[in-house]
């Protein structure tokens, strides 16, 4: 198995990590940042092409005011703090979700961390930041929904290809490997078109105490699984011989 191209990571367990510690919320949150920030070293060394991060989830909003303001602190604090650094070390900062209704200074933020470091040619960071799955779905039926209804487009002419290609991430690969954090195993509506043949890998470890080699050992896990992408590996064709119908697998890794 080849070194995956593209990992995404729903970064979880940052409010339990500070409750197991009798401290507040945003303690975790903040002990979170410092986590994120040396997974993106650790992906930038190790080589990786894209690295999606679950930051804030358009279902977020409905948390408690306070929570939301400190979260959007937060990330404020770390797009005029850590952009000069990450533009130093070559990252491509790119954003994910929907930026309808955002205040102004988020979108702004937003656009500078993009347009900053749109010529870097390492590693993308890709900030999912008022994301969900199937909002983006919807959003992207509704560019195909208003193609057919203008007569630019024919029914019949929609294909999984077109649908990609309406999404946030048209521009990039899906993701080979998804890990979470916390010990929880659900998507919670992060790319749920993108994941149909991702590996997944659940870490027990709540986000603050996710730590490169946690990261590494992931890799590691990844390299030791089998990618058929509904096919069988040459070795199970082997039990089928004597059957010509059956065609080998054209993709052993992502």
């Amino acid at each position: 198995m080849s070194d995956p191209r593209h990992i995404a990571i729903i970064m979880d367990g940052n409010g339990r990590w500070a409750k197991a510690r009798g401290l507040p919320r945003v303690a975790g949150h903040k002990a979170g940042v410092d986590t994120l920030r040396a997974i993106v070293r650790a992906a930038g060394d190790k080589g990786l092409e894209f690295l999606t991060l679950f930051a804030f989830s358009s279902e977020n909003w409905t948390r408690p005011t306070s929570e939301v303001t400190e979260l959007m602190g937060l990330l404020k604090l770390f797009i005029r703090r850590d952009l000069s650094k990450l533009h130093s070390q070559n990252v491509r900062v790119r954003i994910i979700g929907s930026r309808e209704d955002l205040a102004s200074d988020i979108c702004s933020l937003l656009e500078e961390a993009e347009t900053r470091t749109a010529a870097n040619t390492g590693l993308t960071l890709v900030i999912a930041f008022n994301y969900g799955s199937r909002d983006e779905l919807a959003r992207g039926m509704r560019k195909i929904a208003e193609d057919v209804a203008a007569g630019r487009l024919k029914p019949e002419a929609i294909t999984a290809e077109m649908i990609a290609s309406k999404l946030d991430t048209d521009w990039i690969p899906d993701p080979d490997l998804i890990i979470r954090t916390s010990g929880e195993m659900r998507l919670s509506n992060f790319l749920l078109w993108q994941a149909a043949y991702s590996e997944f890998l659940f870490a027990p470890e709540y986000w603050p105490d996710f730590k490169p080699a946690h990261f590494y050992a992931a890799i590691d896990e990844y390299h030791k699984r089998v990618r058929r992408f509904g096919g069988l590996t040459t070795e199970e064709l082997q039990d089928f011989s004597g059957d010509s119908d059956v065609v080998p697998l054209r993709h052993t890794a992502g």
